[in-house]
């Protein structure tokens, strides 16, 4: 099954599960050959809308409400040290993606990840907190927060089903690669499709640098993540057999 980019979350929308029905699967999505991830992000989009109020800057004391410098002061209340290039492992982050605007009104868009429930969580009410603060400060209404979950980390779904990530290494090594095991800074449309019942680990693709200018992949790489995943098909032909 090929899917669209999993960025926005929506990838497995319009999955027909009567259509497709295995009982488990994997995504090949990003990343060296040999990379083998359950683990994923829990992710979430947040679009912070702010109403200013412009009036002529020779006589806007105690007057104007600038709405470009009241998202700059969201910005900066927000931890600092928790964006992605401060960050690695299993640390969550905020992200800046865009920012549009001017004085009467200005949008900031962000997303919002970590591997843990409960500070993912946190980190929501940390800017649903802020915009009390600044509303309380400008006016009810200047600030507008909203925030949507795209997906969830996959671990929980994938765990009871280990076999997945044991014939993904066996796989691996079958292909002459040392498997790395480790978790997605990001998601995949297989954390969607896991908790719509289809536990689906990723396997990497043997691409580098992703969302950038040098992002590239090899032959060989790709060569190598087929052979991976057709190791995998033979596995579980095996396993079918044995059962």
């Amino acid at each position: 099954m090929f899917s669209p980019d999993e960025e926005i979350g929506r990838g497995m929308d319009k999955v027909d599960l009567k259509k497709f029905t295995p009982s488990v699967a994997y995504t090949m999505d990003g990343g060296p050959e040999g990379e083998i991830e359950y683990e994923c992000f829990n992710a979430a989009a947040m679009m912070v809308t702010i109403h200013g109020f412009s009036v002529h800057p020779g006589s806007s004391k105690n007057t104007m409400v600038n709405a470009a410098l009241v998202g700059c002061e969201f910005n900066q209340m927000l931890p600092s040290t928790q964006t992605p290039s401060m960050t690695e492992g299993y640390e969550g982050f905020y992200h800046l993606c865009e920012v549009k605007g001017d004085v009467q009104e200005a949008t900031f868009e962000y997303i919002i990840r970590d591997h843990s429930d409960e500070l993912f969580e946190a980190k929501k009410q940390t800017a649903l907190h802020i915009q009390k603060i600044l509303n309380e400060k400008y006016g009810d209404g200047t600030v507008e927060v909203e925030i949507k979950d795209n997906y969830y980390n996959m671990a929980r779904m994938v765990k009871p089903h280990f076999h997945l990530i044991e014939n993904a290494i066996k796989a691996t090594e079958e292909a002459g690669v040392t498997p790395m095991v480790q978790p997605i800074r990001g998601g995949t449309d297989g954390a969607r499709l896991s908790y719509m019942g289809i536990p689906c680990p990723n396997l990497g693709t043997g691409g580098y640098g992703y969302h950038g200018e040098y992002e590239h992949i090899t032959v060989e790489g790709m060569d190598t993540a087929v052979q991976i995943m057709l190791n995998i098909i033979d596995l579980y032909k095996e396993r079918k057999a044995e059962l």
